[in-house]
C-alpha cells in the first residue's frame, strides 16, 4: 500500500471488528428475558425513566419484557428459535475465517456478508411491519446491517487493492 500500511492486517482488523459484531449480537440472542429485566431496571432509574417514558422507550420495553417472559412461562419451547438464531450468528461468524486466513481467495465470503446487511434494511422493514414493531425500532434493527457493513466495504475495498498489486508484481 502507498502508505506503508499492510492491508491483510487493516483487512484482519476490519474483518474482527464484524466477527465481533456477530458474536456480541449471538451471545445477546440467548439470555433475552435476563437481558430485558436488567434494561427495564435501568430504564426505570431516575436519571433515565423521564426521557425513556417521554419518547415512550419504556413502555415499549416492558411490553416486550412482559411478552418474553409470559411466552417464557408459558410456552419455553418458542425460545429454541432464539437458541438457534444464537447458533446462526456464531455459524455465521466462523464463516468470516476464511477471508481472515486467504482474504483474496475468500473474497466471496465478505461479498455475502455485504449482501446480507444490504438485505437486513428491507427484512426488519416489511417483517417488523407485519410483526407490528414500531418503526423506531425497525430503524434500529436497520441499522446492524449497515453498521455491519461499512468494515465489510472498507474489508472489500482493500481485497481488491490487494489484487492489484499481486497483478501487478
Amino acid at each position: 500500500m502507498s502508505n506503508g500500511t499492510n492491508p491483510v492486517r487493516r483487512i484482519r482488523v476490519s474483518l474482527a471488528v464484524f466477527i465481533a459484531g456477530l458474536v456480541a449480537s449471538g451471545i445477546t440472542a440467548g439470555p433475552l428475558e435476563t437481558e430485558l429485566g436488567w434494561l427495564v431496571s435501568m430504564l426505570r432509574t431516575p436519571a433515565v425513566m423521564p426521557m425513556a417514558q417521554a419518547t415512550g422507550l419504556l413502555s415499549w420495553i416492558e411490553f416486550v419484557y412482559d411478552a418474553v417472559r409470559t411466552t417464557n412461562a408459558t410456552y419455553p419451547i418458542l425460545a429454541y428459535g432464539t437458541d438457534w438464531l444464537m447458533f446462526a450468528h456464531l455459524a455465521i461468524a466462523v464463516a468470516f475465517v476464511g477471508p481472515w486466513i486467504d482474504p483474496v481467495r475468500n473474497k466471496w465470503v465478505i461479498e455475502f456478508g455485504l449482501i446480507a446487511c444490504a438485505a437486513v434494511v428491507p427484512w426488519a422493514l416489511v417483517m417488523g411491519g407485519i410483526r407490528g414493531i414500531p418503526l423506531p425500532w425497525r430503524l434500529v434493527d436497520c441499522s446492524f446491517g449497515v453498521f455491519g457493513a461499512v468494515p465489510l466495504a472498507f474489508s472489500i475495498r482493500w481485497i481488491r487493492r490487494l489484487e492489484e498489486s499481486i497483478v501487478r508484481v
